[in-house]
């Protein structure tokens, strides 16, 4: 396909060329590389909880939440993740357009892939059943090795983690 080209009126070319483009070659650094905290590894018995309450692809909150978790892992943590509330339908497996499993747009998947990524190195998934009903998701579309929980079990995991000193990471969208 032949490359269009936009007409641009005389101040849209001025505006264009104010600043050169690139400012910068691909690959220079923007931001220095010195990391200030020590790279914590799990001591003997250490765990790490997360909780999201946020839906895929609306923020980079959910997404960012798992990978955190996986860290966490790679790191020697026992490490769990809960999603309640909307979060719940991060653990779909039914996701794709215009069928299950292809993705509409780049992305799509990267919550699902991550998350089976995690299960597969020993990550524990939780999932709200009261998050998944005020969706009108199935228990049966969820990820396989997503454990689902009880509405009341929200809490329960909370207090059960806190009680085994878990680090606690709690993730919330509006």
């Amino acid at each position: 396909m032949p490359e269009t080209i936009a007409e641009l009126s005389d101040v849209e070319q001025k505006s264009l060329e104010e600043i050169p483009h690139p400012s910068l070659p691909e690959g220079s650094s923007l931001y220095g590389s010195t990391k200030v905290f020590p790279d914590y590894q799990a001591e003997n018995g250490e765990t790490y909880f997360t909780l999201v309450h946020g839906i895929a692809h609306e923020s980079s909150v959910s997404f960012v939440a798992v990978l955190q978790a996986t860290r966490a892992l790679r790191k020697g943590f026992e490490t769990a993740i809960y999603f309640y509330g909307p979060g719940s339908l991060n653990c779909l497996a039914t996701r794709g357009f215009p069928t299950v499993g292809n993705s509409a747009f780049p992305g799509e998947h990267n919550i699902n892939n991550q998350l089976k990524t995690f299960l597969a190195e020993g990550g524990k998934v939780f999932c709200c059943r009261f998050g998944l009903s005020l969706h009108g998701a199935r228990e049966e579309d969820l990820i396989e090795g997503v454990i689902p929980t009880h509405p009341l079990d929200v809490q329960d995991a909370l207090i059960h983690y806190a009680r085994k000193g878990a680090i606690i990471n709690s993730t919330y969208q509006l």
